[in-house]
């Protein structure tokens, strides 16, 4: 294994998010980076508890990290608000001294110091700097010319703590990645708008709305699938795919994480990346590079 990472999945992605965590695995054990998940990791608290008990919500990501650092290693949050919540403890307790002072007293009752030696990443950032696009399309085996998707960051990877280092209103990570894999990402405005969240358990109607939107804006850019890079957000946009919207139209359009297309040009087969786990599953089929380009099926209707 050329680097090591420690993998912290958080609670998504060993339920509703297995694909996200198949096709990390899967990634990243085809580039020869080893993922190690983190032993005896713990809910980060996600992103409301942080106005409900903030020295909690702290000491509880603080954890995660405490647990870490005995590894060495960065730590990598695939889920958008994983990487937020623990990103943002380590940023708090870096900034304020009564805070750290607060989280370290909780921390060592359980036998445990955070030093805060080790980094929170998002894959996104680690595949694009450590790895690059250069070696990413060396080891591309299959076509993406018949991809054209519209690229979805969400609100939480853009900011505060831009886990890529551009624009948070108009990032082009993604963009520019698949482009070199030969997709044909679309135009794609609303890229960092919300998707409603966890507002689809309090606030059902107002998810919705919010999802069809960047559903709708995808469908009219002629995208024929949505990558995204957060479990909610995928979660949340492949709802609507067996759900109607306001206007009759119901829309059928593959949400696929950024790692299950990279995952597709590199080799992995649709079951390794977990293809078979959205709620509308989409037949994607990866021939050689020179040879017939990649498609995929169930796009939309409607």
């Amino acid at each position: 294994m050329d680097t090591r990472y420690t993998y912290y999945p958080g609670c998504s992605l060993h339920a509703t998010g297995i694909a996200y965590d198949k096709s990390m695995r899967a990634v990243f054990k085809k580039l020869g980076s080893e993922l190690a998940e983190l032993e005896d990791w713990n809910c980060c608290g996600a992103t409301a508890y942080m106005s409900v008990q903030k020295t909690v919500a702290f000491a509880v990501s603080a954890r995660n990290l405490a647990l870490a650092e005995k590894t060495g290693d960065d730590v990598v949050a695939p889920c958008s608000a994983c990487y937020y919540a623990l990103k943002h403890t380590r940023e708090g307790m870096a900034a304020d001294p009564e805070l750290r002072a607060q989280v370290e007293e909780a921390l060592a009752a359980g036998g445990l110091e955070a030093d805060l030696s080790v980094e929170v990443r998002h894959p996104l950032e680690v595949l694009l700097t450590d790895i690059g696009i250069p070696r990413l399309v060396e080891a591309q085996t299959n076509s993406l010319e018949q991809f054209r998707p519209a690229c979805y960051y969400g609100c939480q990877i853009v900011r505060p703590f831009g886990a890529v280092d551009e624009d948070p209103e108009l990032p082009m990570s993604m963009e520019n990645l698949f482009t070199a894999l030969g997709a044909r990402p679309v135009d794609y405005p609303p890229k960092v708008r919300c998707c409603g969240g966890m507002l689809v358990a309090t606030m059902p109607e107002v998810a919705t709305e919010l999802s069809m939107d960047l559903v709708d804006w995808a469908v009219a850019r002629e995208a024929n699938c949505i990558v995204t890079v957060c479990p909610l957000c995928q979660s949340n946009l492949d709802l609507i795919n067996v759900t109607t919207g306001g206007n009759g139209a119901s829309h059928q359009i593959p949400v696929l994480y950024f790692t299950q297309l990279i995952g597709l040009a590199i080799g992995c087969t649709p079951e390794e990346v977990g293809m078979q786990h959205a709620l509308i599953p989409s037949d994607a089929h990866a021939p050689p590079l020179r040879g017939a380009p990649l498609t995929i099926a169930g796009s939309r209707e409607g």
